[in-house]
């Protein structure tokens, strides 16, 4: 639906239909040569039809050309899918098969393994044989076993066999599209937030990323020797005039911009915006002498540094961040970057986890304040929580300057009238231009950017489902992920004013209610603020917190928090030797497998 922006083709799924080997008088290969074919076709059919890429494409599926009974078989797959760049591998049987002669060898591959459910013939057998091969072996691989017997004859897929597919195709394509990408950081370290403390280590060793760096310095240059698209520029500038609204001015007015000011600072925030864009994927129609610059970064995801070295002096990236992080722009509708207000590049990589998933643009924000019943209604002269808020003890105000996705609105609604985030591919006109319509551009505060600018404000007007996620770096332990899913909820025009009021009101504003279980850091909204990692969250539209379980397991990071329910984790079967607990185990069986990329 759209060029890929990246260097690399996407991953490809590769389909191994296994096969009891035996001949013979009694023909046992052959009588289940079509239904194993069968399951292999309907699997691949799921994937394509409900999987797509970052660019809207479907994902690319291919099977084996015959069967795999024996180990030339297996070779021969392994051959075509070598060619045709296969990084996930899905094994799909009905029946008994030679287990170390017939499963996936390959290091690099993810792997999962479909046993059908049936009494024929036992595909659960082989299952079992060959999980405790890939155990065996070090080859971690996700089992997947219906819970109901099906006849043989039955080319349906159940529902829960369904979930698990979806899930381990997910996080599959999303944990293989990140290998060999780069994560770009403008910039450095900002004001000492550890997560923009970049550690190479981690993005090679856990993600297959590389590390890029550029100093800030390097989008003044380009502005200064015109190195940048003047056609596109010119393009955006105009759309920019057109579709974004300049809000109220909060600053003194012995401190305000003139107005002459003003249009130079926006004028510099879209040209920073297109600078940005070139940097981390290039851009083929840069000026005659720009070769060098037009081929980029490769960067899947970035970070810009901002604070306090540029915002003193230079108006702030709030303006590019936010709209390169929304799900449009001049060009239309088109695929959300992601790039992580003050170089954070933990909560971005938290963002790319989300935007990979889904396909939906993706939240920055600080997880700034919780807000108890008792304080609202003291704070508001007697508003009583309801709904969602009430039901999780109180909320949490996520607000912060910066890489909002302006999707984040609520604006967008679906057939129902309820809000959601969509897909770039899902988004018209009407779409984009009620985000635009929902969202002003104030003038940035002085008192935090001296250097002037634009903050994206908007409020989140809609009840809508979704997953906070925080990746932190522990010494002695390495990275561990929390997970909170909850709703964004929406309070009554003069109580949201009131609570707004008392932070910063030109910033994008969203209340967020997690989902309480009563105990733990669940018990209410306090306890999952009391015991988040950091002091920014990464939020993505919709519950997918089984799904980021699924994918850290691939990548060997431990979920420390989630209010994930228990029968929707999904992790490879070798974590069952490691304890009765699912969260030990986990760790535990982290620490045993290591990083994959570790050299």
């Amino acid at each position: 639906m759209a060029e890929s922006r990246l260097i690399g083709g996407y991953p490809v799924i590769g389909i191994r239909p296994t096969i009891d080997g035996r001949r013979g008088y009694l023909k046992v290969r052959e009588s289940l040569e079509e239904q194993t074919m069968n399951m292999a076709k309907a699997a691949a059919e799921l994937f394509t039809s409900n999987l797509r890429y970052s660019n809207g494409e479907p994902v690319k599926v291919v099977i084996a050309d015959t069967t795999i009974g024996r180990v030339a078989e297996a070779a021969a797959c392994e051959e075509k899918f070598k060619k045709e760049g296969v990084e996930i591998t899905l094994t799909v049987t009905p029946c008994w098969c030679y287990g170390s002669e017939t499963m996936d060898m390959n290091q690099h591959t993810i792997k999962g393994v479909w046993g059908f459910n049936g009494t024929e013939r036992p595909g659960a057998v082989y299952l079992a044989a060959v999980l405790a091969g890939h155990a065996q072996k070090g080859l971690p691989a996700f089992g997947i076993y219906g819970h109901d017997v099906q006849n043989s004859d039955d080319t349906s897929i159940p529902d829960d066999v369904r979930e698990k597919l979806l899930r381990f195709g997910r996080a599959s394509v999303a944990a293989a599209t990140m290998r060999g990408k780069s994560y770009l950081q403008i910039g450095s370290i900002c004001m000492g937030i550890a997560g923009s403390i970049v550690d190479p280590n981690f993005f090679e060793d856990y993600l297959g990323m590389r590390v890029e760096s550029v100093d800030e310095v390097e989008i003044i240059r380009r502005m200064t020797e015109n190195v940048y698209d003047e056609a596109e520029f010119q393009k955006a500038l105009a759309w920019t005039k057109e579709k974004c609204k300049e809000g109220f001015d909060k600053n003194p007015a012995d401190a305000q911009k003139s107005k002459e000011e003003k249009e130079a600072d926006w004028e510099f925030v879209v040209k920073m915006m297109c600078i940005i864009k070139d940097l981390m994927n290039g851009n083929k129609n840069l000026p005659e002498g720009c070769e060098e610059e037009r081929v980029g970064h490769n960067a899947i995801a970035a970070g810009f540094q901002g604070q306090r070295q540029w915002t003193d002096f230079y108006p702030n990236a709030d303006f590019p961040e936010s709209m390169l992080c929304s799900s449009f722009d001049w060009e239309g509708a088109r695929e959300p970057y992601i790039l992580a207000t003050e170089n954070d590049a933990l909560n971005g990589i938290g963002m790319l986890f989300g935007k990979l998933l889904t396909n939906t643009a993706q939240i920055f924000a600080d997880v700034r304040t919780y807000w108890s019943p008792e304080a609202v209604e003291k704070a508001t002269g007697g508003y009583k929580l309801e709904g969602k808020a009430a039901e999780a003890g109180g909320f949490i105000h996520l607000i912060n300057s910066g890489a909002a996705c302006i999707d984040a609105c609520g604006a967008v609604k679906d057939a129902d009238g309820n809000g959601v985030i969509k897909p770039f591919w899902e988004m018209t006109d009407a779409d984009m231009d009620a985000c635009l319509e929902a969202t002003t551009w104030n003038a940035a505060d002085q008192g935090y950017f001296r250097g002037g600018g634009y903050s994206s404000r908007f409020l989140t007007k809609a009840e809508m489902p979704c997953t906070m996620v925080r990746l932190n770096l522990v010494k002695g332990l390495g990275p561990m992920l929390q997970i909170a899913e909850g709703y964004t909820v929406e309070l009554p025009d003069e109580v949201s004013d009131t609570l707004w009021k008392r932070t910063d009101y030109t910033w994008p504003c969203t209340w967020f209610a997690p989902r309480t279980t009563g105990e733990g850091a669940f018990k209410t909204a306090y306890d999952v603020m009391n015991n988040w990692g950091a002091n920014h969250g990464a939020i993505s539209y919709g519950h997918i917190g089984a799904d980021l379980i699924t994918l850290c397991s691939m990548l060997r990071i431990p979920v420390a928090m989630h209010n994930v329910p228990e029968e929707k984790i999904f992790r490879p079967a070798a974590w069952n030797a490691y304890g009765m607990d699912k969260e030990g185990q986990d760790y535990r069986a982290c620490a045993t497998y290591g990083p994959t990329f570790k050299k």
